[in-house]
């Protein structure tokens, strides 16, 4: 194998790719990148075993076609450190990669490419096709609900439902608050009917930092075990969470009629306050509601206390009800908009949270007992 390449392509191409390979493996092929050239078209694999990354990069005149993996760290610290807009010589042979630019020589130690694991190719044949704005949009909107290491392993994920009618929702949520955003028009879909599957909590991070292009569409492949996520530049595959997601739509709060509406950016700065002293491992604060009168108290085991008072929209009777302040401030810190919806029943149901006109998301957390 033997080519040439501008230095900033790879980089940009290795960046994305190594992000998916682990820095500690088992498996000592796993720390290795897998370089396939065929003509001028040149491709770079990293995987966990997890998911899998293919980055593709046109050259500019055909090299001699070859397959050979080398490890990915060492490979992007290499061509991170040469000069930007320099050109780069690759050629591989009897188990060696040497590398050239400029006055620089790397020789870097090699694994056979068979050894390289290789994730099906025939995934799946349900497909959907949207732009890589919107499926950011949904990821960011719902992706800090998941879990992180419940044993409940179906929660350490997102799930993807696309019903009977063809629109698209995503829902997280850790069993303490749920985040839900759904895409306003119906996706152009192969496959009958509905679909259901979880993405793994990596899997989701992964793809979140691979959507660059807002205008750019992105292509979807769902099957059984996998999910594939591919354009021009590269594609992503990961494996599916085996396992049920909760029955979501029993959580969302059925018409709870005490409404109040308030200025997102003076609740969040509030709760950000009444934040410093509450409790450190439990984080709760206390929200009294009157007459168009939000009261924010929060203590500590160390009998200090923060209070804030913010005007909103309120007319029903008062209530008291305690919440994780973290959970609050992150529903706000992604809803848009200047004014918020806050919905709740009573002091022992869940809240429900929207922004005041009709949007695409909904957050659902539950009250504490302070």
């Amino acid at each position: 194998m033997k080519f040439s390449i501008a230095r900033d392509s790879l980089v940009k191409s290795l960046n994305l790719v190594a992000g998916v390979v682990e820095r500690r493996q088992t498996l000592p092929i796993l720390a290795n990148v897998l370089i396939v050239l065929e003509e001028r078209r040149l491709s770079l694999t990293g995987t966990d075993l997890e998911v899998e990354l293919v980055g593709r990069v046109d050259l500019a005149s055909a090299g001699d076609s070859g397959e050979i993996t080398v490890p990915a760290r060492k490979l992007l610290d290499i061509c991170k450190s040469l000069p930007e807009g320099s050109d780069i010589d690759i050629s591989a042979k009897d188990n060696k990669l040497s590398l050239k630019s400029g006055r620089s020589r790397f020789t870097l130690s090699t694994l056979p490419a068979r050894e390289f694991p290789n994730v099906e190719d025939g995934i799946g044949t349900y497909k959907f096709t949207l732009k890589q704005g919107q499926l950011r949009r949904l990821i960011d909107r719902t992706s800090f609900a998941m879990a992180q290491q419940d044993v409940r392993y179906y929660l350490n994920g997102m799930l993807w439902e696309i019903d009977s009618k063809k629109a698209l929702r995503v829902v997280a949520t850790d069993g303490h608050r749920l985040a839900m955003c759904m895409l306003p028009e119906q996706v152009k879909s192969e496959g009958e009917g509905g679909i259901q599957v979880i993405l793994p909590r990596k899997g989701v991070l992964e793809l979140a930092r691979l959507l660059m292009d807002d205008d750019a569409d992105i292509a979807i492949t769902i099957g059984s075990n996998h999910i594939r996520a591919a354009t021009d530049n590269f594609s992503f595959t990961s494996k599916l969470v085996d396992g049920k997601f909760p029955d979501y739509q029993r959580v969302l709060p059925r018409s709870p009629d005490k409404v109040l509406m308030g200025s997102r950016q003076e609740l969040r700065q509030a709760f950000t306050r009444t934040a410093i002293l509450s409790n450190e491992k439990y984080r709760g604060v206390r929200l009294k509601l009157t007459n168009d009168t939000l009261d924010i108290v929060a203590n500590n085991p160390e009998q200090e206390e923060a209070q804030e008072t913010v005007s909103v929209d309120y007319s029903g009777d008062a209530l008291e009800i305690g919440f994780n302040v973290s959970y609050l401030l992150d529903v706000l810190g992604v809803l848009s908009g200047d004014q918020i919806k806050l919905s709740v029943a009573d002091s022992n149901s869940s809240a429900l949270l929207e922004e005041s006109v009709a949007g695409d998301s909904l957050y659902v957390v539950m009250p504490m007992r302070l």
